[in-house]
């Protein structure tokens, strides 16, 4: 078999790759470099992520409960789910950390999975966005919290405030 051969362009490294652009999806820049989501979100430049311990799992999610009605998202390699509501206050019960409440999110997460929590902020399709994001142990999240956006597009201010606010005093 003959014919031409083109090499592919070698890949930067992730760190550098993500200092000169931030936005993409970040399961499929981990899936590209063959590497765990949260591997790709340590890589972030440190003006986009701080990381808190997942033991501040509760504490986290009771303020976030404060933030009025936000953006949950579970992704996983076959589906993105997105539901907007209040987070409702949670209690723990029989291994998990069970949400109900007047709101279309609720369920039982296994809070103890959590080992990670990442304030995450860096544009996302070229707007800026905000997001909490709670890591398992094999680095991949086990769902995401997000900054609304107005009707504007634009990231809802008092929510913005609020999530600067709980990333400044957990990531001290």
């Amino acid at each position: 078999m003959t014919g031409t051969s083109e090499t592919a362009s070698p890949r930067p490294p992730l760190a550098e790759r993500l200092a000169r652009n931030a936005d993409g999806i970040l399961e499929q820049i981990a899936a590209e470099y063959g590497v765990s989501t949260l591997d790709v979100v340590r890589a972030l430049p440190g003006e986009h992520r701080a990381l808190v311990d997942g033991t501040r799992f509760a504490d986290v999610m009771a303020a976030i409960g404060e933030w009025g009605a936000i953006l949950f998202i579970v992704h996983t390699r076959h589906i993105v789910l997105e539901c907007e509501g209040v987070l409702p206050p949670g209690t723990f019960g029989r291994g998990y950390y069970n949400i109900h409440g007047d709101s279309p999110i609720g369920g039982h997460i296994r809070a103890e999975g959590c080992k990670t929590i990442a304030f995450v902020s860096r544009p996302f399709m070229g707007r800026e966005s905000r997001s909490v994001q709670f890591f398992s142990e094999d680095g991949e999240a086990m769902f995401k919290i997000f900054v609304r956006r107005d009707e504007a597009r634009n990231l809802i201010a008092d929510q913005v405030a609020r999530f600067d606010a709980l990333r400044g005093e957990l990531s001290r």
